[in-house]
């Protein structure tokens, strides 16, 4: 007769012990978005980042301050506003730029030969696989959730050796996530309106938006803010929605967001256009521009606690009323990104963008 098993309780803690205390030597494992297993001699001192959402990306590494000493390849961000930021954070940006830009492939990067390749999960097929055919470690990160997110920064911070400023990092976001859920607690169902999100198409008269897969942050965002998700229902993937189907969705308020340039003009045109204008939402003047400042805040970027901020200050005023959402960029760069306040203030503050205090 064998002896009895360890009980599943006691073997998950001895798991989780041994994941938070790496064998000797440096050695350890992390857990990518992908749900692979990856493992580390030591900490990665050589670091690519490559394929889609570069910018996204980076603005998670460069959370910690050692990460730009060890970033040896970023491929030329596709928007000017995306570089102009990671120019604040790295001044040796464009000596790190990968021939090919966001194009780059396995062949761009494999002569760099990085300790680590940081890309979404959407490059896989293009990059990662032919890296890991070459022996490249490869971790996917994707930010969809806020738990995603902060497990991604305790993962970052195993793969540079710096553990407690994960923890500080997590300390901030949940910080400012419990006041939220704090002042919303007790709110019925019934006080929490439908939200409509809408991205706006960059090309084409800017009538044309997508809303986001229900598994997406932007859902999630507008959940932990103290509405409910209005239009995703049925919808596969990014569905590109008209204006007659959101008057069918009539919700109690549309936000529209825009990647390339200020959502407020999108907002400007859709106030004046008949079918729009008629809308319930808009009649009754609440029909919001996403706010942001070099990226929309409401991507899987360090960004999206701003953007549940100013959601929650947004569909319920009153509960938030003491909140300064400027005071909340200028804490948001100076602890996240040791940025100097005299550089927020001059170089941040004149980009924001969207439905924000001026």
């Amino acid at each position: 007769m064998t002896s009895n098993p360890v009980p599943r309780r006691l073997a998950a803690v001895l798991l989780a012990l041994a994941a938070a205390h790496p064998a000797a030597g440096g050695a350890f494992t992390v857990v990518d978005a992908r749900g692979r297993e990856v493992s580390f001699a030591r900490p990665a001192e050589r670091i690519a980042v490559a394929g889609r959402a570069v910018g996204l990306l980076v603005n998670t590494l460069y959370l910690f301050p050692g990460a730009r000493e060890r970033v040896v390849a970023i491929p030329d961000p596709s928007q000017q506003m995306s570089a102009e930021f990671l120019g604040l954070l790295d001044p040796q940006l464009a000596a790190k730029a990968l021939l090919g830009g966001g194009g780059a492939g396995a062949e761009q990067i494999a002569p760099l030969r990085p300790d680590a390749v940081i890309l979404k999960s959407a490059s896989e097929e293009r990059i990662g696989r032919p890296l890991e055919r070459l022996g490249m470690r490869v971790v996917y990160l994707e930010g969809e959730s806020p738990e995603r997110f902060l497990a991604e920064v305790a993962l970052l911070g195993k793969l540079l050796g710096d553990e407690p400023r994960a923890a500080e990092i997590a300390a901030y976001y949940q910080a400012r996530r419990q006041m939220i859920a704090e002042r919303l607690a007790g709110l019925p169902a019934s006080a929490r309106p439908r939200v409509l999100f809408l991205s706006a198409s960059s090309r084409g008269d800017g009538r044309t938006f997508t809303v986001p897969p229900a598994d997406w942050l932007q859902h999630r965002l507008i959940a932990d803010a103290g509405g409910a998700s209005s239009g995703d229902s049925g919808l596969p993937g990014t569905a590109t929605v008209s204006g007659e189907q959101v008057a069918a969705w009539r919700p109690d308020r549309i936000v529209v967001a825009r990647y390339r340039g200020d959502a407020r003009e999108v907002v400007a045109r859709l106030r004046t256009d008949p079918l729009w204008a008629a809308l319930p939402a808009v009649r009754a003047g609440r029909l919001d521009a996403f706010p942001g400042d070099f990226y929309s805040w409401d991507q899987p970027d360090p960004r999206w606690l701003l953007g549940q901020l100013w959601l929650a200050k947004t569909l319920h005023p009153e509960r938030f009323s003491d909140v300064d959402l400027r005071a909340e960029v200028l804490s948001f760069f100076r602890t996240l990104y040791g940025l100097p306040e005299e550089t927020v203030r001059t170089r941040i503050l004149p980009v924001l963008q969207g439905d924000l205090p001026r």
